[in-house]
């Protein structure tokens, strides 16, 4: 089973931290060339130290604020003068939690732009050079609750199962040109994002974090959080030369949570 990415260029988006990190690494193992990207200069030279180069890899990373969509549309083009991307990794932080009762106008305005409108950016922005490469992969890390809304979580479901057709109907549309589009959806992982929900719904619920962390594991039959680097291995997959008949799927990494196949 050929899993090698030798020689293939990946862009990998949030990944300074957590999931996007992890990927990053996953696919710098599996040979290709990354550049990472996020909002802060200090965590991407540090992240950058972490990524394998012992197959000659040459890494790099491009500083990009995913809520400002004309900005991140320069950065990018400017990129591919230099660079020809045959793997994108859409990742972005969640939105913030609460009730979609308590929602704004703004927050859903704001999570659209920072989610989908910056995936089409990049995606549209990569796609001629993956045709003209005979080899492109786009993934995006999600959430299972595009499968299963989570409670607690109103403007990050919506956007996200916007995301996640979004996601089906580009790869339908790129499947002819042997381009795959699929969906990675960590259920609970041991990352910042959270303990930040953690903590939030502790204060929230006049609970300790150990409560709170006791409730969320009852749903989870393996009973542990994830680790970053298990949802990686997924992204690695996908992207590999392997999953070349894989595409427009969701693919829940969660440890049997989702109530749903």
């Amino acid at each position: 089973m050929n899993l090698q990415l030798t020689g293939k260029n990946a862009l990998v988006c949030g990944s300074s931290r957590g999931i996007g990190k992890a990927a990053a690494i996953a696919l710098a193992e599996a040979g290709a060339n990354i550049t990472l990207t996020a909002r802060t200069e200090e965590a991407l030279l540090a992240a950058i130290e972490e990524l394998d180069i012992s197959q000659g890899q040459r890494h790099d990373f491009m500083l990009a604020d995913f809520s400002n969509p004309q900005e991140l549309k320069e950065l990018i083009y400017h990129q591919l003068k230099e660079i020809t991307y045959q793997v994108l990794v859409n990742n972005t932080g969640g939105p913030a939690a609460g009730n979609i009762t308590d929602a704004t106008a703004d927050q859903f305005e704001s999570a659209f732009r920072n989610h989908l409108i910056c995936n089409h950016l990049l995606a549209t922005a990569l796609i001629p050079g993956m045709k003209k490469s005979g080899y492109g992969r786009i993934i995006n890390i999600i959430s299972t609750s595009v499968k299963v809304p989570l409670k607690g979580l109103g403007v990050s479901n919506t956007i996200r199962g916007a995301v996640a057709n979004w996601s089906k109907t580009l790869a339908n549309e790129l499947a002819i040109f042997g381009i795959t589009v699929n969906n990675v959806l960590p259920g609970a992982t041991n990352t910042d994002r959270l303990q930040e929900i953690i903590r939030g719904n502790a204060l929230k619920k006049g609970l300790s974090v150990e409560e709170i962390e006791s409730s969320m594991l009852a749903d989870i039959p393996m009973q542990r959080f994830a680790d970053a680097s298990e949802v990686a291995a997924a992204v690695a997959f996908l992207a590999s030369p392997a999953a070349s008949y894989i595409t427009g799927i969701n693919v829940p990494v969660d440890g049997g949570r989702t109530g749903s196949l």
